[in-house]
């Protein structure tokens, strides 16, 4: 027992040690940029994955002109029956919020109270507003100072595959077919499988390792578009106005005020419940957009949404004078809709988590994954948890113990594919 007890510990050392050193460089995408990657940091750490994958033994590791890492665990099993599966996390962290600089800060073995982050006076991880902390108790919590995102989204995921594939190099005899690995870039400015070759990927299914707590498995996404809603009103001198002057901005102000607010909000969603998101506007008199999120599990109802908001959008403009310009973007779709034509991907997933004493947490994902679009590209790709809280946030948050807890569930289910 005692072996057993100070093996573990050096296997949460080994991969809280590994997080601690990616969490410090920044990966922040360009959403300004076109090319891929958007930002040359991006590129130069997936480079530094791909020579550690080589470093440790693995096979094929490839990055290619877009910044994709690709590489190879071989098989150890001798059956030739084996699917290689796919494992992926993405490198790129939310744009949302400063990236650069993150100062990650341990909380060891955290003993149930709110957590005063020291980097600004309102950051305060407060157990009533984040009860998942009482799962923690006795764990290693890490944060940042309170003035960065930490970065666990998706580098927590980065590190557990690396993790896991260092120790299914190092111990062939655990039996598993052929392990692919990806690393993309750009996940979170809804580029990331952009130039994803699934052809050259050659799994017949992957895992993303992009998700929540321990023993979440997610297997539907919302369907999203984006919307942008363009008013083109008449700009003058708004001395002599009167009678000639059509102000964008109103319009665009109206519209927005016009949009359900009880309702297919973000603020007063949950579950399986839609929205409609206005998250940016560019204002001048004379031409206003606004940038709208739409969202729904079930992909029809896009259209749906889509419509209530250009009706308001054309009175508004018909009443003031006006024009208006509907442009939409479809983003992603529902991954089930995919997955539930492949029911083996799912239960082997399901197997694995519960293998390592875990219960299974089936939630849908409200957002998405790289394995929204990749389910849709041939690759079904369901969302495995890494331990990533308050995504997105100064309150970022995740442990070493479900981690950890997450490369035992990668091995096993290389496992479970083998039987």
């Amino acid at each position: 027992m005692r072996d057993k007890l100070s093996n573990n510990a050096i296997r949460i050392s080994s991969i809280l040690d590994r997080f601690l050193r990616y969490v410090t460089v920044d990966t922040t995408p360009d959403e300004s940029s076109r090319a891929t990657p958007s930002s040359e940091r991006q590129r130069l750490f997936l480079a530094r994955l791909a020579g550690e994958l080589s470093a440790m033994g693995a096979a094929d590791v490839t990055q290619d002109v877009h910044g994709y890492v690709i590489a190879t665990i071989p098989a150890t099993t001798s059956r030739g029956d084996v699917p290689a599966i796919g494992l992926i996390a993405h490198v790129d962290t939310s744009p949302e919020m400063p990236g650069a600089g993150v100062t990650p800060l341990i909380h060891r073995s955290y003993d149930g109270r709110d957590l005063v982050l020291p980097g600004a006076p309102d950051a305060v991880l407060r157990v009533d507003d984040h009860p998942e902390l009482r799962e923690q108790i006795g764990n290693d919590v890490v944060t940042a100072s309170g003035t960065t995102l930490l970065g666990a989204d998706d580098k927590a995921g980065v590190a557990e595959i690396m993790s896991a594939a260092e120790h299914l190099l190092a111990n062939p005899q655990i039996p598993h077919g052929p392990v692919r690995i990806a690393f993309t870039p750009d996940e979170e400015i809804g580029r990331g499988a952009d130039h994803f070759d699934v052809g050259r990927f050659g799994a017949a299914c992957a895992y993303t390792l992009d998700g929540g707590e321990c023993g979440e498995l997610e297997v539907e996404s919302f369907s999203a578009d984006a919307m942008t809603v363009t008013f083109h009103g008449f700009n003058t001198h708004p001395g002599y106005a009167k009678g000639k002057m059509v102000n964008a901005i109103r319009m665009a102000s109206a519209f927005v005020s016009a949009l359900p607010a009880q309702v297919l909000t973000p603020e007063r969603s949950e579950g399986h419940e839609g929205f409609m998101h206005p998250h940016a506007m560019s204002t001048t008199v004379e031409r206003t957009s606004v940038r709208l999120l739409v969202r729904d599990f079930v992909t029809a109802r896009l259209a749906e949404h889509e419509a209530t908001a250009e009706a308001l959008a054309r009175e508004i403009a018909s009443r003031d004078g006006g024009r208006v310009e509907i442009q939409v973007e479809p983003q992603y779709r529902n991954m089930r809709e995919v997955l539930d034509d492949h029911p083996q991907v799912v239960e082997n997933a399901a197997t694995a988590i519960r293998r390592t004493g875990l219960e299974v947490r089936m939630r849908p994902i409200r957002g998405g994954t790289d394995g929204s679009r990749l389910s849709f590209m041939g690759l079904p790709t369901p969302n495995l948890f890494a331990g990533e809280h308050n995504i997105h946030s100064r309150l970022e948050w995740t442990s070493a113990q479900d981690m950890a807890r997450a490369v035992d569930v990668i091995v096993e289910l290389c496992k479970v594919w083998a039987e």
